[in-house]
């Protein structure tokens, strides 16, 4: 045990000499291991390995890292359950987490072996602060399948289970300041590689109507982290608050899209009126240099409305949206001189509309719920009449749920066979008891109908006994259907 250092070694090679570095090695002491390789403990040190993944260890400021967390286990060692007991904390990130669907077990190596790993977790990370920053482990409790010294009947080896904690490593990242030479003023940390515009919806309108400018800042960086640059524009011009827009998602790469802040602007008086352009600076971290882009200026020309004065380019630019008060002679003339003022009154409740309403109403009301009452007793008192409009709404309903189950022989027949049977209960004032051929022959002679219709009638509620028990074509249940519609409406007007 100790320190020892490995002197430097030297070569030379067709007159040029080499020399190797001293290489320094620390001899401790043995770690014991357990000598059963059926040992839980044996197993999770020698064969599962919980790794924490950094795409980068020395980011800048405010650039993405991939933080992904997996878990390794060697093929003869299985594993039938982990859950995570901690979950880690990015003290000094922005973190957004990337949703995998489903845990999918794949095949890879460690250390040169042969692994199978699942990703636990991944991480997009955009670092805050500067210096050394650290990235907490992930802790799971894993059930380990463990072999045993006994078998099965089948010769099997039977193994139990065993319960252990493990937890991946901490990681440490060096963040790196963004550099002071070449920046710009306007710099409010932006970092990546973005595209910036800044478009009007029209250029030429009047007065009082209202056009949109908006700034757009799009394409790969931190989107979410910075602040868009502010429209100015001339002291004329009526601005309101910008509503702000975010098209952002984040992969494993970082966060892509775009961001934007409309303004809308309401011009108050004829003129041309030039927007400054505007410009926007960012961090591109492919050349670490910085980049400005100014947008072009845009010139809005009022067509009709109020002179504001006679030179229209001199005019003040502001930020805020508030206009300069310029006094002429006609600063007053929108205010009337003579108003046909009229007096108010308070009106008494007594007398009132409302109070007559009030009052004449439920004496109204009085004579027409009397008149309802009756009318409703005397329905209620037709048992006959109930009795028909009650298998009337069945035959309906029947019908309608008949072509529904057009298709479906069974639902469509017993449907149809409902239908007939509860307008010939309505009809003809009849029990489902002396629903028999004889009785309906009957009963539609004496009420006067033809021979023919009767016939008709008979033959569809025989198809429909008979069609469940032969094969039936959607052709034929449309044409049942349809014969029985008919039949229905010649019974109507036959029957007297």
């Amino acid at each position: 045990m100790g320190t020892f250092t490995i002197n430097t070694a030297k070569i030379e090679v067709d007159g040029v000499a080499y020399t190797t570095k001293p290489i320094t090695v620390k001899v401790t002491k043995a770690q014991e291991k357990p000598e059963d390789p059926n040992d839980p403990d044996y197993i999770l040190q020698e064969n599962i390995h919980l790794v924490t993944e950094v795409s980068k260890s020395s980011p800048y400021l405010n650039e993405p890292i991939t933080v992904v967390y997996k878990l390794y286990v060697a093929p003869r060692t299985g594993i039938s359950n982990y859950r995570e007991i901690e979950s880690p904390k990015f003290d000094g990130f922005w973190s957004q987490s990337l949703d995998d669907k489903g845990v999918k077990i794949k095949n890879g190596t460690y250390k040169g072996e042969d692994y199978r790993f699942v990703t636990l977790r991944k991480t997009v990370l955009y670092p805050q602060k500067t210096g050394k920053l650290t990235i907490e482990p992930i802790s799971l409790d894993i059930t380990l399948e463990v072999p045993t010294n006994r078998r099965d009947i089948f010769g099997n080896r039977i193994t139990t289970q065993a319960h252990r904690t493990i937890s991946a490593s901490t990681r440490t990242v060096d963040v790196k300041a963004l550099p002071e030479n070449g920046k710009p003023d306007n710099f409010t940390g932006a970092v990546g590689d973005f595209k910036f515009n800044v478009t009007a919806s029209k250029n030429s309108l009047n007065a009082t109507e209202s056009l949109q400018t908006k700034i757009l800042v799009s394409g790969k960086g931190n989107l979410k982290l910075f602040e868009l640059p502010k429209l100015k524009t001339p002291s004329t011009l009526e601005v309101y608050e910008p509503e702000h827009q975010e098209n952002v998602r984040t992969y494993s790469g970082g966060m892509q899209g775009s961001i934007s802040d409309s303004y809308t602007i309401i011009p108050q008086y004829k003129g041309k009126f030039p927007i400054p352009s505007v410009s926007f600076s960012y961090f591109d971290l492919k050349t670490e240099t910085y980049k400005q882009i100014t947008s072009e200026d845009i010139v809005i020309n009022v067509i009709e409305g109020p002179v504001y004065a006679e030179d229209d380019n001199n005019l003040l630019v502001s930020s805020t949206g508030k206009q300069a008060v310029t006094l002429n002679e006609d600063q007053f003339a929108f205010i009337k001189t003579k108003a046909n003022f009229q007096n108010k009154k308070n009106q008494t409740f007594l007398n009132s509309p409302i109070f007559w309403t009030s009052l004449v109403g439920p004496l109204l009301a009085i004579p027409l719920a009397l008149v309802y009452r009756r009318k409703r007793e005397e329905r209620l008192a037709d048992v006959t009449g109930n009795r028909k409009r009650k298998a009337d709404r069945l035959a309906k309903k029947y019908l309608t749920e008949a072509k529904k189950a057009l298709g479906q022989k069974e639902a469509f027949y017993i449907a149809l066979e409902k239908a007939l049977h509860n307008y010939l209960k309505g009809r003809l004032s009849i029990q489902t008891s002396d629903l028999s051929t004889e009785k309906i022959t009957s009963l539609l002679t004496k009420k006067g109908v033809e021979d023919h219709v009767i016939k008709d009638f008979e033959a569809i509620l025989e198809n429909c006994n008979l069609a469940r028990y032969t094969p039936i074509t959607t052709v034929t249940m449309q044409q049942d259907y349809q014969k029985s519609a008919t039949t229905i409406n010649l019974i109507d007007k036959q029957i007297k």
